[in-house]
């Protein structure tokens, strides 16, 4: 099994097995998916011309595809015009570089939601994504499932995934039981976009039906866990800027090198904790610099990160071996640091 990209974005790939032995959907979601940073000015306003040449990088370093305008993306510090503008920018250039395209459509208002459902369904998004709302929060799994259904069918026939992050939504309920009261009233649930590190409850999910439903995992940091119990799918922001160090610990996991595979692991371990230390959103973004993309600064109520630290990050990373800025760029701008 390896990281490739879908020839098509209509999802005419050859049908795969999943983790539990089931025949997976054909545009079902493998390899690494980014989730891309929103490039904006320095005064902050949306810079739609940034995310063209972001499609391109993503693709050039064996990236499958892009789940814009989600946690790393700061969609919930968008309006929904600026949103609906991010993925016009993006629909083009992601069916240019080959690259698939979820939408994050989440919001706290559910008619917010709707709308820009609504949307990725008109500029022909592969699949849409929505977290439960993150101020007024469903206090039951049918509670959740009913806030999903509308969003779900403003999308038309377009894949849903419910995207689990309960660490930042505070909506903790099992999903294994979203999946099995979804699947009756959420004609187009695809799966869910599992940000936890939780596996117990990943595999619960993995599994149901014989793996019908197509669980994309979303913490960079354990992927190797994840391999281990059959995840094929990947959704993260490190992917962004490191994405040959998680097709090598893929590659490694695959060949059996186990020993190989834990190392690389760790420098992933090891990296996010790095930039985690300066405030991960901004100096995440703040770093693409450094592989040849500028997405700018992040909106407030985050905090910016001083260049000379970029700077500083920059260099110990690729010293650790987690980035490569050769032959990027931006690469004389850590030796002239």
């Amino acid at each position: 099994m390896t990281d490739r990209h879908v020839d098509s974005r209509k999802g005419d790939s050859p049908q795969g097995r999943s983790p539990d032995g089931g025949t997976r959907h054909n545009d079902s979601l493998d390899g690494l998916i980014a989730a891309p940073h929103t490039p904006f000015a320095e005064n902050g306003q949306l810079r739609l011309e940034g995310v063209e040449p972001l499609a391109a990088h993503l693709a050039a370093t064996g990236v499958a595809g892009a789940f814009i305008a989600g946690t790393t993306g700061e969609g919930l510090s968008m309006s929904v015009d600026e949103r609906r503008a991010l993925a016009e920018a993006w629909a083009p250039a992601a069916s240019k570089h080959g690259l698939r395209l979820v939408v994050h459509v989440g919001a706290a208002a559910q008619c917010d939601a709707v709308a820009l459902a609504e949307h990725a369904k008109s500029v022909k998004a592969d699949a849409i994504a929505a977290m439960g709302p993150p101020y007024y929060r469903p206090a039951t799994v049918d509670d959740l499932v009913a806030f999903c259904v509308p969003i779900a069918a403003a999308g038309g026939s377009l894949p849903f995934y419910y995207y689990h992050i309960p660490d930042w939504t505070g909506v903790r309920l099992p999903m294994d039981a979203f999946l099995r009261q979804g699947r009756e009233r959420i004609a187009t649930l695809r799966g869910l976009k599992f940000t936890s590190s939780d596996l117990a409850q990943y595999q619960l999910c993995a599994r149901l039906d014989g793996g019908a439903f197509d669980i994309l995992f979303g913490s960079d940091e354990i992927m190797l866990a994840a391999l281990a119990v059959g995840t094929r799918g990947f959704v993260g922001s490190t992917y962004n800027f490191a994405a040959p160090l998680y097709h090598r610990v893929r590659k490694a996991f695959e060949a059996g090198d186990f020993a190989a595979a834990r190392a690389l692991q760790e420098t992933s371990v090891r990296m996010v904790g790095e930039i985690a230390a300066l405030g991960f959103l901004a100096a995440s973004k703040r770093l693409m610099r450094y592989v040849g993309v500028e997405c700018g600064p992040v909106r407030s109520p985050l905090a910016d990160v001083p260049a000379e630290k970029i700077a500083a990050l920059a260099a110990s990373l690729e010293k650790l071996g987690a980035i490569d800025l050769a032959g990027t760029s931006a690469a004389h701008l850590v030796k002239a640091s």
